[in-house]
């Protein structure tokens, strides 16, 4: 049979991992419309159904989004970063501060807070590829040294608001239809895209994370490349608390605690292997929807709403996905290692 012909090629595309997360999305969504959206006495579709649940939704997850499309390099060179909620937070406290203590305009707070968020990403790749320190105990130290360091800041008690209007609009208005905040999440998006997908630097991402030898042997500058995407998720996670804090209104310690498991979980259940050199950036953005829908579908269910406990609920069912999602991502192996092999002789 031809390998070419018309329907190998729809199948391939059917049965990829992206599609098959997207029929999943689909059913979730429809799911979550039957069950969650309702008619009040005055005629009014309210709940889930809404246009505006669904702005929220888009505006809600895109602070975890880009810490997701941060993480898509990061664990596509089998490395990791825990230290991505607690860099948006101490980005959002110093951005405060620079803004309200030290009295500068909100464009040179936040080219500051971007700077921090480099910074902050360079001492996880200084640490991970000049001392050779797993990327895992590296980023669960500076996961601490991040929160502790917003946290004596501020003294644990001091939130800066009071932002200009003009600032806030990034995270509480509409622009052409959309939040305004899911511009800049889009760009990101396509960026990290074409970087990923269609230069020779993002290709290598793979190679690297499925064999750092093979890649050194392929004369491919592994430590520079690999610094260079924790360097990269230091600053998307600095973007991320600029939106962040324009979208509460607020800077404060605790901005992004617990974004880190989101975004790790979004991008495992986008496809992207835990153990390096195999993943997308599209499977990255449906993981990220997936979660988004879950976590509003929930706190729109009658039987939820009247035990309040949808946040207890989304974390506990986000959970459950990452573990699914880590179990999926070792199915094949583990189905290599029983298939029979043949005898020799």
């Amino acid at each position: 049979m031809n390998q070419n012909s018309p329907s190998t090629g729809w199948k391939s595309v059917f049965l990829r991992y992206e599609t098959l997360l997207l029929a999943v999305l689909v059913v979730e969504w429809l799911c979550f419309y039957h069950y969650g959206t309702t008619v009040n006495r005055k005629g009014m579709v309210v709940g889930f159904g809404t246009l505006d649940r669904q702005a929220d939704i888009l505006r809600h997850s895109c602070e975890i989004g880009l810490l997701a499309l941060a993480l898509t390099p990061v664990i596509l060179t089998a490395g990791i970063d825990l230290s991505v909620g607690s860099l948006l937070g101490l980005c959002a406290i110093l951005f405060g501060k620079f803004w309200h203590d030290q009295g500068l305009s909100i464009p040179a707070a936040a080219g500051l807070a971007l700077l921090a968020g480099a910074l902050g990403g360079g001492l996880n790749a200084g640490l991970i590829t000049l001392l050779r320190l797993p990327p895992l105990i590296v980023t669960l130290g500076t996961y601490s040294l991040f929160r502790g360091l917003a946290e004596a800041i501020t003294h644990g008690a001091v939130t800066y608001t009071d932002f200009p209007a003009g600032f806030l609009f990034l995270g509480q208005e509409r622009w052409l239809g959309l939040p305004t905040q899911a511009w800049p999440f889009l760009l990101a998006a396509v960026v990290v895209w074409v970087l990923v997908h269609r230069t020779t630097f993002g290709r290598s991402f793979r190679a690297i994370g499925f064999s750092p030898e093979g890649a050194r042997y392929a004369g491919l500058p592994v430590g520079r490349r690999t610094g260079l995407v924790y360097v990269l998720a230091g600053l998307i996670a600095a973007l991320a608390a600029l939106i962040y804090t324009a979208r509460l209104g607020q800077a404060k310690a605790d901005a992004g605690t617990g974004y880190e498991l989101f975004a790790i979980t979004a991008v495992v259940l986008g496809g992207t292997s835990i153990f390096g050199g195999r993943g997308s950036v599209t499977g990255t953005l449906l993981g990220v929807a997936a979660i988004a829908v879950l976590k509003s579908g929930l706190a729109c269910l009658p039987a939820v709403m009247r035990l309040n406990a949808a946040e207890e609920m989304s974390g506990m069912l986000t959970g459950a996905l990452l573990l699914l999602a880590l179990t999926g991502s070792m199915l094949p192996k583990i189905l290599s290692a029983l298939r029979p092999r043949p005898q020799a002789g």
